[in-house]
C-alpha cells in the first residue's frame, strides 16, 4: 500500500483527494496535516465523509510517507517544504501553483515535473516531483495541444472560460459569498489570469516559437463545480482532417473524449474526464473543453499523476461516472 499524506486538508481540493483516495484500493491515508484544525475529526469539516474516513486532523507530520499532497494556498508550498522536509525517498505532488513555470521547476535540488499526463506522461512517470497543473489551465490546454503539436495555431486564440465557485476557495470572500454569486456572473483578471503562463510553456514545448496571442476571459458561474470553456482561433485546414487530428492524439488518453456534437457541463462534474467538442464556423474552429474543476483540473489529476509515478494503472480510483441529471 503507498502511505500517503495531505497538507492543508480542509480545503475543497483536499476535501476532493479524501474522497477519491479513501476507496483507491492502494492507498492508505497516513496522515491530513491542518494547523487549525489539528486533533479535529475530519468529518467535523468534511461532513460528506461520514462513515469513509474515520481519522482525525493532526499537527504533524511524518516525512518517510511514501507520497505527499500539498492543498495549500498559492505561494504557500515553497515556505512549507522549507520548514518541514520529507525523506529522499517521499514524492510531492504540489496542487499549488509554486512550481508549475519552468523558472520556479528547480527548487531546493527538487527537480518539479508539470504534471499533465496528455502532455508530459513519459516524464511523470519517472518523477518524484510534480507541479499539477491549474484548473483553466487544463481545460485550455486539452483543447489546443492537437492544435499546437502540429504547428497550427498561427492566429490569436481567444478563450472565454466560466468556473464554478469552489474554484475560489474554502474562505468565503466578497465574490464567493453565496448571496453575491447566486443568480449572478461576472468576469475577473481578463487577459490577464496567472494561468497563461503555464499555458504558453506548454504550447510552446509542442510548437516551437509559439507566439499566438492567447485572449482568455475567465468568469465566475453561479454553480459549485466545473468549467466550461469555449475557444475559437482561425484555421485553414480541412475540418474533418483537424476531427482526425484530435482523435489521433487522444487516442490512448483513458480521460480525454473528443466529439463533434453539442457538450455540456454536466458530461464531466464529478469525473475526472475532459470532453472536447470541435465545431466549424466558417473560417474559425470553434473548441469546446468540459472538465470538474475539483477532479481533472485539481485532485483527480493528482491521483491520475500518482498512479503513473507508482507504476499503477493511471485510471485506478478515477472509474468515475457522471451524475447526468
Amino acid at each position: 500500500m503507498i502511505k500517503a499524506g495531505i497538507i492543508g486538508g480542509s480545503g475543497y481540493t483536499a476535501g476532493e483527494l479524501l474522497r477519491l483516495l479513501a476507496y483507491h484500493p492502494n492507498v492508505s491515508i497516513d496522515f491530513i496535516y491542518s494547523t487549525t484544525n489539528a486533533d479535529k475529526p475530519v468529518t467535523s469539516v468534511h461532513q460528506d465523509l461520514l462513515g469513509d474516513v474515520n481519522i482525525n486532523f493532526t499537527g504533524n507530520v511524518n516525512p518517510d510517507v511514501d507520497v505527499v499532497f500539498l492543498c495549500l494556498g498559492h505561494g504557500q508550498s515553497k515556505a512549507f517544504l522549507t520548514a518541514n522536509p520529507f525523506s529522499s525517498t517521499t514524492r510531492i505532488i504540489d496542487l499549488g501553483n509554486d512550481f508549475r513555470l519552468e523558472k520556479d521547476s528547480n527548487f531546493d535540488a527538487k527537480q518539479f515535473v508539470y504534471g499533465l499526463p496528455e502532455l508530459n506522461r513519459k516524464a511523470i512517470t519517472k518523477a518524484k516531483y510534480i507541479a499539477n497543473p491549474g484548473c483553466f489551465a487544463t481545460a485550455i490546454q486539452l483543447a489546443l495541444l492537437p492544435l499546437a503539436q502540429k504547428g497550427l495555431l498561427q492566429d490569436t486564440v481567444h478563450i472565454n472560460a466560466t468556473t464554478g465557485s469552489t474554484g475560489a476557495g474554502v474562505m468565503p470572500s466578497a465574490t464567493s459569498h453565496h448571496p453575491w454569486r447566486t443568480n449572478n456572473m461576472s468576469h475577473y483578471k481578463a487577459f490577464e489570469h496567472q494561468h497563461l503562463g503555464e499555458i504558453g510553456e506548454s504550447l510552446t514545448q509542442l510548437q516551437s516559437g509559439f507566439e499566438a496571442e492567447l485572449l482568455f476571459i475567465p468568469n465566475r458561474g453561479d454553480f459549485t463545480r466545473g468549467i466550461f470553456a469555449t475557444l475559437y482561433t482561425k484555421l485553414e485546414a480541412d475540418f474533418q482532417e483537424v476531427v482526425e487530428l484530435y482523435n489521433s492524439y487522444y487516442k490512448d488518453e483513458p480521460f480525454v473524449n473528443v466529439t463533434t456534437d453539442a457538450i455540456s457541463l454536466k458530461l464531466a462534474v464529478q469525473t475526472n474526464k475532459c470532453f472536447i467538442s470541435l465545431e466549424q464556423k466558417g473560417s474559425y474552429l470553434l473548441i469546446t473543453s468540459v472538465i470538474d474543476n475539483l477532479v481533472k483540473g485539481a485532485s483527480g489529476q493528482a491521483i491520475e499523476n500518482m498512479n503513473l509515478m507508482f507504476g499503477l494503472d493511471e485510471t485506478t480510483g478515477l472509474r468515475l461516472k457522471p451524475a447526468g441529471f
